[in-house]
């Protein structure tokens, strides 16, 4: 079952694009949160996404908020997408996607009549309570980010 707005967000501990562990819980009472999950590192959406993220990183910081990346990527992968677009933020490491899992985006989809499990686009706001405060699923990426950064600027 997927979390509810207003739950207590699942937990988490993933390696970064570091190797360095990033736990959910080390932000809690310090900043908002915005947890997007996205299909594949070097892609032409994802790649819009995250440079949209990027684009909008130092208004997110003015707001207090942190930004996460996650994928099944391998550390390797994050980093070089890292270095080639000049990502201001961490990528996550969800290889067994287990995180994903429990926030309810590893769904099986479909491609050239192709069916395959992988990563619904999502993001997800958490505050600095910890508790769930507004989800996109099947994020179309055309002025996505924007929205969030609006959702932040408006309810946090």
């Amino acid at each position: 079952m997927a979390v509810q707005i207003g739950e207590t967000a699942p937990a988490f501990a993933l390696e970064n694009n570091n190797g360095e562990i990033v736990k959910l819980a080390d932000y809690i009472g310090k900043k908002h949160v915005v947890l997007y999950f996205y299909p594949k590192d070097m892609t032409p959406g994802c790649t819009t996404e995250a440079c949209d993220f990027r684009d909008q990183h130092k208004n997110f910081e003015e707001l207090d908020a942190v930004i996460f990346g996650v994928s099944p990527d391998p550390i390797e992968k994050h980093q070089k997408f890292i270095d080639k677009y000049n990502l201001p933020f961490q990528l996550l490491v969800d290889s067994d996607h287990k995180v994903a899992e429990e926030y309810d985006v590893w769904k099986l989809k479909k491609n050239f009549g192709k069916e395959y499990m992988g990563i619904e686009r999502s993001t997800f706001i958490i505050n600095k309570d910890g508790k769930l405060v507004k989800e996109w699923r099947k994020v179309k990426v055309d002025g996505h980010v924007e929205e969030a950064l609006a959702y932040i600027k408006e309810n946090l």
